[in-house]
This record gives structure tokens, C-alpha cells and sequence, in this order.
């Protein structure tokens, strides 16, 4: 599947819904790994709001209502912060979304050893509409023996399910995903990780914003 390409460094595909794909700098991504390996163990538990079947998923940052899971924390640095930030609204923009509310709401890692996987989901923050995301981290060397069909690799896959359907319908995305690609797509676009075998770790972040938002005047171009 071939992506549009775009000279401000990101690419795209539309499944009904945008998806973006953007480069991380070098200098955001190593900052985001050396602060979850130095302090992984000082780090928030994840997983009582999480659906995966992961055992290592740590809270980065939290900015939503103090409840018994999870108290409001940041662990990055403001200049990681508005990377982020210029990224969903970016996003925003090239979509034609006007007169909206922007509110970063959590972010997470997402660390998988072989046999982990995340099962079909969508995303929510404080809102029922927003952006979620994806920020490939470290990847394995190997993912394992391909059983069957081997000729479309699988294992430790992300899946991307678009909300469209019919003849001719891009209906779904598993991209050759590379460290430091971040995906950019609503929170209600369901996506899955399948499970790889073999040593090494799968390490991914997700950052969801929510956006306050009029659909009804946000239909114009």
C-alpha cells in the first residue's frame, strides 16, 4: 500500500478516517527512551485502565480528573510536550478542523515481550472525541516464525481498521513501521498489535488528546 507522500515530513492514508504518519526527531525520541529506562520502576503502573495483555505499561503523563487508578503527573519535558502538541494540531489543521478545544490528556508505554499483544480497541480521554496515537520506540530484531502466509508478515504487527467499507475501500493499514514513526488517527479508529516470538522488546507510546469540537461546523472545507 503506497502512503502520500509529503515534504513537511509526514505521510498519510485515508481509511474512511486520516491516518498520519510522522518522523520523530532524533532528539525526542532519545529523550523519550532515556526517561523510561531510567525510571521505568519510579513510573505509574498502567494497566488497570488498559486493555492489553501486557505486563509492562507505565504512565509517562496524566492530566484528568484524581481517581483510584491514576493522580495527575508528567514525567516530560515541555519541549517533548510541544512536540506533541504541534503534531495533533497539525493534524487538526490538515483535516480542515476549525473552532476546536485541544486538551493533552495521558500518555503511556507499551512494553511487549513476546506472546504480549493488544487486542482490537479504540481509544477515550475525558472526551469521546479526540486523537489517539502511536510512537514506535524499539522494535525486536526478529518477530518469530510466520506460520502460514508468510509472504504477509504479521507477528508483532500494528493494524490500523478503518471506517470504511465497500468494493475498492482501503478498509485496513499494517504498515512496515520503523522506530520513530508516530501515527496520528481519531479515537475511535480501532487498532490491534499481534503478538511476535522470540527475544527482544516491543516498545511503543500512545499520547491521547482530546478535542472539543462542533461536527456539525466543522463539515466545511
Amino acid at each position: 500500500m503506497t502512503l502520500n507522500q509529503n515534504k513537511n515530513n509526514f505521510d498519510s492514508i485515508f481509511l474512511g478516517q486520516s491516518v498520519l504518519n510522522y518522523k520523530v526527531p532524533l532528539d525526542v525520541l532519545c529523550t523519550i527512551n532515556d526517561i523510561y529506562e531510567k525510571h521505568r520502576h519510579e513510573l505509574c503502573p498502567a494497566n488497570e485502565q488498559l486493555v492489553g495483555k501486557i505486563q509492562n505499561e507505565h504512565s509517562l503523563f496524566f492530566d484528568g480528573p484524581s481517581n483510584n487508578k491514576m493522580k495527575p503527573h508528567r514525567h516530560l519535558p515541555d519541549t517533548v510536550m510541544k512536540w506533541f502538541w504541534e503534531k495533533f494540531k497539525h493534524y487538526l489543521e490538515w483535516n480542515k478542523i476549525h473552532e476546536y478545544k485541544m486538551h493533552l490528556n495521558s500518555c503511556w508505554v507499551n512494553e511487549m515481550k513476546e506472546h504480549e499483544y493488544n487486542p482490537i480497541h479504540i481509544h477515550q480521554g475525558a472526551l469521546y472525541s479526540g486523537l489517539s496515537s502511536i510512537m514506535i520506540l524499539k522494535l525486536p530484531q526478529q518477530t518469530g516464525v510466520e506460520y502460514s502466509a508468510t509472504d504477509k508478515p504479521m507477528n508483532g504487527r500494528l493494524q490500523i481498521i478503518g471506517n470504511s467499507s465497500g468494493q475498492f475501500c482501503n478498509t485496513d493499514y499494517s504498515p512496515d513501521v520503523e522506530e520513530g514513526n508516530f501515527y496520528i488517527f481519531p479515537y475511535d479508529m480501532r487498532h490491534t498489535v499481534y503478538p511476535f516470538n522470540g527475544p527482544g522488546l516491543r516498545r511503543t507510546l500512545s499520547f491521547n488528546c482530546d478535542i472539543d469540537y462542533d461536527p456539525i461546523t466543522n463539515r466545511t472545507a
